[in-house]
């Protein structure tokens, strides 16, 4: 870097007020020295043409570039599910800040690579809460209005009024965290069910093979809560009340993004959509 004297003399009167001229004369040629030095010191590391030290020296520039752009854009993601957050009032339903702020982040990178393609809705289900609380949240959030606000079971075992073991594997009748995109409709042995795509490796990715879907069942009902303590389990389904399922489903069918919350370490971990 090269410097006039000028712009030195200038810069060292700012930051050195000098008493006299004799000190700044001494001063200066300091100054000039140690800048004169320190440029001399250079010389054969750009005569050389050091390619190593450019290279590192881009490589870091690029680096920490890369890492504002995804400060800013983290931000600006949190800034805006606390808005919807705020403007829902999602305390009053029992949906904490920080579970919704983690599902509108995984929902807009999903829609952001183009693994989900309805922007309109997002579903949660909070399963760090007691299964006979109302647990499952969608919510229009371009037209920011909750449209459903319900009960929703989870995995025979994973837990009891709670669940708390959670697994990906096959015949386990445990529910699996994460993230999900709705696909298409069909009858079946539960009545009109709704597939579901688990799109986070090794943690739910197995859930169309193990047949996770999305359907109505008669053990999840207050009453069933009020008359056993807690609601009735799915062999791994997100099941919902049989009155509201096809509704729910009919909202969110189709490329929507839902997501299985706990505060679970591991999954948050491991969980790629919320570390990349």
């Amino acid at each position: 870097m090269y410097l006039s004297k000028n712009k030195v003399c200038l810069f060292l009167h700012l930051q050195y007020p000098l008493k006299n001229t004799t000190m700044k004369l001494i001063r200066s040629k300091l100054a000039y020295l140690a800048i004169a030095a320190f440029i001399f010191l250079q010389i054969p590391i750009v005569i050389a043409g050091n390619s190593s030290i450019r290279h590192n020296y881009v490589n870091d520039a690029l680096i920490n570039v890369s890492a504002v752009a995804i400060n800013n854009t983290e931000e600006l993601i949190n800034q805006k599910a606390d808005s919807i957050y705020e403007s829902l009032a999602l305390v009053k339903d029992g949906l904490s800040e920080e579970v919704f702020e983690i599902a509108y982040k995984g929902y807009y990178k999903l829609l952001d690579r183009g693994m989900a393609n309805r922007g309109d809705v997002l579903t949660i289900a909070d399963f760090s809460k007691a299964s006979s609380q109302k647990r499952l949240y969608i919510i229009n959030v371009e037209e920011g209005k909750i449209l459903y606000h319900t009960l929703v079971a989870h995995g025979r075992n994973s837990g009891l009024q709670y669940a708390n073991d959670f697994s990906n594997k096959p015949e386990s009748f445990k529910s699996s965290l994460g993230f999900y995109v709705t696909m298409n409709t069909y009858c079946g042995d539960k009545g009109y069910s709704l597939k579901l795509k688990g799109v986070e490796k090794g943690i739910n990715d197995r859930a169309f093979d193990r047949a996770i879907v999305l359907h109505g069942s008669d053990y999840v009902s207050a009453q069933f809560a009020n008359n056993n303590g807690y609601l009735g389990r799915s062999l791994g389904c997100p099941a919902v009340p049989v009155k509201q399922s096809a509704g729910i489903i009919n909202t969110i069918k189709n490329g929507s993004v839902l997501f299985i919350y706990h505060p679970n370490k591991s999954y948050q971990t491991q969980s790629k959509i919320l570390n990349s």
